[in-house]
């Protein structure tokens, strides 16, 4: 059985010392150890960006793509190999500004794949700027006056847009992140885990010292109800989605995979392709 060692590589991880993104990945790596998967049953695909760089630092089926296409490319792995369990992954920039409508869609088709934030409310491999989570006022290169747009309310609108899995975490509190990964790569539709992982270089405001001191853990909410979509909701609401841990859980939702007409309950990678003459003929009788 394999242990979250089998899960590193050689590659080195560039990020810079003290991004929360390294323990992103630990978490990622310990959550495939403990469900029990070997590395040829995990894929991890990311986008553009530092957190982009993730799917090359796990030793898993990867693929680095291209800017805010990371959960089209992992909803059609998934369909093709359903025996695997897939990870989008990125930051805040690549999945809530050029790839928000690709979010938005993952979430309603609620495909059974896990989609990890790292989110550091600014856009660090460019230096620097704005993202769609810096707050208004935000002070950067690109807003010297400061931000004049509001940061996007992102758990209150995965809810809005019917997930099923959400959740958030602190790239601090590996523990938690780590049991969360473990039930997101578990839950059977979509699963939006997003992560407050700090910028140390760039994001002198969002610091490791300010989350901890304005985050709420909703296991300290009395009668906190993860199943209730109304109070999740208002929690948001009221904290400024400034919460960490199970947000809300739908485990009655089919997935797309369990809704689609003639999906095969086998793995494409394991079916036979091979044709007859006969189911030649008759797909070419079609097109005649």
């Amino acid at each position: 059985m394999a242990t979250f060692k089998d899960f590193r590589n050689s590659v080195k991880p560039n990020w810079c010392p003290g991004c929360g993104d390294f323990s992103v990945q630990a978490a990622i790596q310990r959550a495939a150890a403990n469900i029990e998967l070997e590395p040829e049953d995990l894929a991890v695909v990311s986008g553009i960006g530092c957190s982009g760089r993730i799917s090359g630092y796990i030793n898993s089926y990867g693929l680095h793509g291209i800017h805010g296409r990371s959960l089209p490319i992992a909803q059609g792995v998934k369909m093709a190999n359903r025996d695997l369990k897939v990870i989008a992954s990125g930051g805040d920039g690549d999945g809530f500004a050029i790839g928000m409508g690709h979010t938005i869609h993952a979430i309603r088709r609620n495909i059974d794949i896990t989609y990890i934030v790292m989110d550091n409310q600014i856009y660090g491999l460019t230096k620097g700027q704005t993202s769609p989570r810096s707050e208004l006022g935000f002070k950067t290169k690109s807003t010297p006056e400061g931000s004049v747009e509001s940061s996007i309310s992102i758990m209150e609108t995965a809810l809005t847009a019917g997930a099923t899995f959400v959740a958030q975490s602190f790239s601090s509190d590996l523990k938690e992140l780590t049991s969360l990964i473990e039930q997101g790569l578990q839950h059977e539709g979509f699963s939006l885990i997003n992560v407050f992982s700090p910028c140390v270089t760039y994001n002198k405001v969002n610091t490791y010292d300010w989350f901890k001191e304005h985050l709420v853990s909703l296991s300290d909410i009395e009668g906190y109800d993860a199943h209730n979509r109304m109070i999740a909701m208002q929690t948001l609401m009221e904290n400024n989605g400034l919460v960490k841990g199970l947000i809300y859980q739908n485990k009655e939702k089919k997935s797309y995979q369990d809704l689609a007409h003639g999906y095969s309950e086998t793995a494409l990678s394991k079916a036979d392709l091979s044709l007859d003459n006969k189911q030649f003929e008759e797909l070419i009788s079609e097109f005649m």
